[in-house]
């Protein structure tokens, strides 16, 4: 399988779903600070980082989307369906986490609310657990150049005189 959105050889997805879940991750740190006590700024700190996880979970879906169009239809094609199905479910639950803070005066959170994140972070987990297998799975090239010898081969050359001695 190869992923029609690369930058440098590498899928962008499995770069993109670090982003939200990043973000998502951090804004339940937030919000359970805040409904341990911390500063009520904390509250709206994790209101708009779930804001911005959710634009990027977007940018994340679309890209899974257009790489779901290369997967053969086996064993493969539903892994990587299930993958972006538990991404989008998590994004899901953080958009009604978000929807429900939105409604009240403040966009602190609630304790039933934290528990919906954190189910979410679960399901994510679940998610991110799935695309490292599929990246394992598919990297053609698991580490990077060990050698100029690789560079070359990966490449087409080498500039003369770096690294190594001239050609004769």
């Amino acid at each position: 399988m190869e992923s029609r959105l690369r930058v440098q050889g590498h899928p962008i997805q499995p770069i993109l779903v670090t982003c939200p879940f990043g973000l998502y991750v951090c804004a339940t740190v937030f919000d359970l600070t805040d409904v341990l006590g911390g500063p009520g700024i904390l509250g709206e700190v994790g209101y708009w980082t779930v804001v911005a996880a959710l634009i990027s979970s977007v940018l994340t879906v679309t890209a899974g989307m257009v790489d779901l169009w290369d997967v053969p239809a086996n064993r493969t094609r539903r892994t990587v369906i299930a993958f972006n199905l538990l991404n989008a479910v998590m994004a899901v639950l953080f958009v009604f986490v978000c929807l429900a803070r939105t409604g009240g005066s403040e966009p602190g959170v609630t304790g039933g609310l934290l528990v919906a994140e954190m189910i979410g972070l679960l399901i994510g987990a679940v998610g991110v657990w799935l695309g490292v297998t599929l990246v394992r799975q598919f990297d053609r090239n698991p580490g990077e150049a060990a050698t100029f010898d690789a560079l070359e081969s990966a490449s087409g050359t080498v500039p003369e005189g770096f690294g190594r001695p001239p050609r004769r």
